[in-house]
């Protein structure tokens, strides 16, 4: 049912980040250590996409949890950002967006012209997790190829 499928997409997108955070940042605490939590999130965060209200939903709310965990958890020493990503060409994302026509739709609103890569994100999320980002928190950091930009 579609009520399912809404608890489910915000169990998965929204509820378990924030258990898995609460734990690592409890531990952290305890230790009195410094850390870093990086959250992914999406581009569908900031822009409407047909056929995406609950993802676009559980995204945005995932955005705002992360800058009230940026903003509790700071005087911690912790910090916390998201990375909103594009499409990216996971194994899902290839069979979600292989069809021509669906994904000449949205590369043509990618300035960079293509989709994101595993690695694009991943590289994303190091940088984040550095101490090259070590006065950055509460930040949307999207990986988007100019996407929200458009």
């Amino acid at each position: 049912s579609s009520a399912l499928m809404f608890c489910r997409s915000f169990d998965v997108n929204l509820r378990a980040v924030l258990q898995v955070s609460q734990i690592v940042a409890r531990q952290l605490i305890a230790r009195g250590a410094p850390g870093a939590i990086v959250n992914v999130s999406s581009q569908a965060s900031h822009r409407a996409l047909q056929g995406h209200a609950v993802y676009c939903s559980t995204k945005s709310a995932l955005d705002m949890l992360t800058k009230m965990m940026a903003l509790e958890l700071g005087p911690h020493k912790i910090r916390v950002n998201a990375v909103n990503p594009t499409v990216v060409m996971t194994d899902m994302g290839r069979v979600n967006w292989s069809e021509p026509q669906k994904a000449g739709a949205m590369l043509s609103r990618i300035p960079l012209g293509r989709f994101a890569e595993v690695d694009d994100v991943v590289n994303s999320i190091l940088f984040l997790l550095s101490d090259q980002s070590a006065m950055t928190t509460g930040a949307l950091l999207p990986v988007d190829g100019g996407f929200l930009a458009s």
